[in-house]
């Protein structure tokens, strides 16, 4: 059982269906990737999960009982795509307003407030008003409001959205160390790498639907085209390495890209260029990456049937 588990979920607009029976479930303190093209839903799953939207089917369960929003929504801490920061009120006011809102009394939000304001270095913004600041200031502030009252589900859409590098590792390493201490996070994003970078787990929606989901390292096996990267001490033409246990996919400076063939295994390759008298410096399987298996999927569902 996850800290969060999601069972049969739908929601109907008047146009369309936008969450079809979706199922899954989160276990604690990992960090779960959202994926999907624009309009595949996620929006729409995650204001149900935070209690914004109410399911017209379908059950939400948080710590194994059924969601209440009412009472739940202090262990959550939500961050959307769309910034919800006042342009006009000042900076250490309005962190101060957003945690007590969460169930914090003063005491406590100011002492945390200056914990986290020392750790991002942003005490000197602390009386200026919000609209003084950069795209990567406010994004900082409002990451800070967002986990400040130590929620146990931290649900971030787009976090590093105009953060440079610098500020970009620091969210990232905090993303990590929240969930080593226990936190469960759900990440979502369009940018791939980030995805594979960060999380453990990763479930791809489409059109409403899901289409997959799992651990990260199976998902990446599951799709593997049996290809492999073949380091040479010197690179042979074409006609010494031919053979019928694998094809030719490409040539690079060093070797080769290969594809094994049905009923070929690894160790027919290796036993080939050994024959030849061809010194192997390297040999490694090359797995797709997510943004190659999120392209795939997507396309798959969207070819039309002829």
């Amino acid at each position: 059982m996850g800290l969060l588990e999601v069972r049969n979920l739908r929601k109907d607009y008047a146009s369309h269906t936008a969450v079809d029976d979706i199922s899954f479930v989160i276990p604690e303190g990992s960090i779960f990737g959202l994926l999907g093209p624009n309009g595949a839903g996620k929006t729409t799953l995650l204001r149900m999960i935070t209690g914004i939207f109410y399911p017209d089917k379908g059950d939400i369960l948080f710590k194994g009982k059924p969601f209440n929003p009412e009472n739940d929504v202090h262990s959550i801490g939500y961050m959307p795509e769309e910034r919800g920061l006042y342009k006009k009120m000042k900076v250490g006011e309005q962190a101060l307003y957003l945690a007590q809102l969460k169930g914090m009394t003063e005491k406590e939000a100011k002492e945390k407030i200056k914990y986290w304001f020392d750790k991002f270095d942003i005490n000197a913004w602390y009386n200026k008003k919000v609209e003084e600041l950069s795209k990567g200031m406010q994004q900082k502030v409002q990451f800070i409001s967002t986990i400040i009252h130590e929620p146990s589900l931290l649900i971030l859409d787009e976090p590093f959205s105009g953060l440079d590098p610098i500020n970009s590792n620091l969210i990232k390493q905090e993303i990590f160390d929240l969930a080593l201490n226990g936190t469960t996070i759900i990440f979502s994003t369009h940018r791939m790498e980030q995805v594979e970078e960060i999380c453990d787990r990763i479930m791809l929606v489409n059109k409403g639907k899901k289409i997959l989901d799992g651990e990260v390292k199976q998902i990446r096996h599951d799709f593997k085209q049996d290809l492999f990267r073949i380091g040479l001490a010197r690179v042979p033409n074409f006609a010494e390495v031919m053979t019928y246990h694998f094809t030719i996919v490409s040539q690079e400076e060093s070797g080769y890209i290969v594809k094994l063939t049905e009923g070929s295994t690894t160790n027919d390759i290796l036993a080939h260029f050994i024959r030849q008298e061809i010194p192997i410096t390297s040999f490694q399987e090359i797995l797709p990456s997510i943004n190659e298996v999120f392209i795939q999927q997507v396309q798959q569902i969207e070819e039309p049937i002829n």
